[in-house]
């Protein structure tokens, strides 16, 4: 059964050892704890090809509006080598006042905080005056294809309709009541091979070396800058993150060049505009013959990579300010509104409701010796607790 102490909570689910793709037993404990206090329950295996089948969990209390819904994921990633772990990953020891274990920040602190802070409004009010739903995935640390995104269609098509969403992954830097994540840049990624043609070192008129080309295009990539920034979203940025030619000997020229690249962008770009632009610079870059004199242009190819996360910015007053109105109640600190950081499910969430992310410090996650102060566990049920109260105190209006 749900208790109101979210310590207990999460020494529950991190007993489960939930690593991506395997549920692990953590759905089944969420499930043990909601059904008590009058949840519906749902269990969804959701499939694709090429992917593991991914269970997930829906649990609805309430069958009229207003209806909030809180988001987020028991599955973690590897905890490594346990030897090296100072308590046992899946353990959820306590020690110094800290409790220890993998996915105790990202994410099931956040996922055991808001059940407690439910598991209270209900002790001392009653259910709610609308619904509340938590829509948990087993597949956000993964390939996110048979988690969020299909539990969210399920949900839709039986007629599930949201005012608004928490995520609960951990958004403070170094303390409770930091930060409050209200948009999330967009992510795109390629590839860009350049074909050349492999030679002796010591005749490069036999050749043509792609490594030239692959030099002018990435410099094309990142100078100039794309955006200098806007009022809610920090400069977009693009990062080469790998430069690959195979080519283990010095006297041989390659025969091809491979680049990847990734940028986060902001609201300045959509994917379609900022992938224009993309291939605007390569054009005009592999006409440029400064490194190649002589040559013809760079002969390359662009690769998109599928599915890119696309920039968004919640403008919902009544949510923004009934969680800052919750953190600075409890905390005492005016949270940051920042679309900082990388991406999360709330991209998905954002095409059905409003949507902004506050959870635990995330200092150590997905680090060895993960863990949460067990006072910020108190903390953020109180702050939960509070923004539960304010948001259907707004949305009743």
């Amino acid at each position: 059964m749900a208790s109101q102490d979210p310590i207990e909570n999460l020494q529950t689910l991190i007993r489960c050892p939930s690593v991506t793709p395997a549920e692990g037993g953590a759905l089944s404990a969420l499930q043990s704890m909601l059904e008590p206090l009058g949840f519906a329950v749902s269990r969804i295996i959701a499939t694709d090809a090429n992917t593991p089948d991914i269970e997930n969990l829906y649990a609805r209390i309430g069958s009229e509006g207003p209806h909030l819904m809180f988001a987020g994921h028991t599955d973690v990633v590897p905890p490594g080598a346990e030897s090296d772990w100072s308590h046992p990953p899946f353990a959820a020891e306590i020690a110094d006042g800290m409790l220890y274990g993998r996915g105790a920040v990202d994410m099931k602190g956040g996922i055991a905080c808001f059940v407690a802070a439910v598991a209270r409004v209900i002790a001392r009010k009653g259910q709610p005056e609308g619904s509340i739903s938590l829509l948990i995935t087993g597949d956000e640390e993964g390939p996110a294809i048979n988690g969020t995104i299909k539990l969210l269609e399920w949900a839709a098509a039986k007629g599930e309709r949201w005012d608004a969403c928490l995520v609960g992954e951990p958004t403070n830097p170094d303390q409770l009541g930091d930060m409050i994540k209200i948009g999330r840049r967009g992510s795109l990624s390629g590839t860009i091979t350049v074909q050349g043609v492999q030679g002796h070192a010591a005749y490069p008129h036999l050749a043509d070396n792609p490594v030239r080309g692959i030099i002018r295009l990435t410099e094309a990539l990142m100078h100039p800058p794309f955006d200098h920034g806007t009022d809610n979203f920090q400069p977009s940025n693009l990062e080469v993150t790998s430069i690959d030619v195979g080519n283990p000997a010095t006297n041989v020229i390659p025969a091809k060049a491979t680049a990847r690249f990734n940028i986060r962008f902001n609201d300045t770009w959509t994917a379609e505009s900022l992938q224009a632009e993309i291939e605007r610079r390569l054009a005009k870059a592999a006409a440029d013959t400064t490194l190649r004199p002589g040559r013809e242009p760079v002969r390359y190819e662009l690769a998109w990579a599928e599915r890119p996360s696309h920039v968004f910015l919640t403008r919902d007053d009544a949510l923004i300010g009934s969680l800052s109105q919750a953190v600075e109640a409890v905390t005492g600190s005016t949270p940051k509104l920042s679309t900082t950081g990388g991406t999360s499910d709330a991209r998905f969430i954002k095409d059905y409701c409003p949507v902004v992310e506050f959870g635990l410090v995330g200092q150590t996650m997905h680090m060895v010796d993960e863990r949460v102060a067990v006072a910020d566990l108190e903390t953020l049920t109180r702050i939960y607790e509070t923004f539960i109260e304010n948001w259907f105190a707004h949305a009743g209006r």
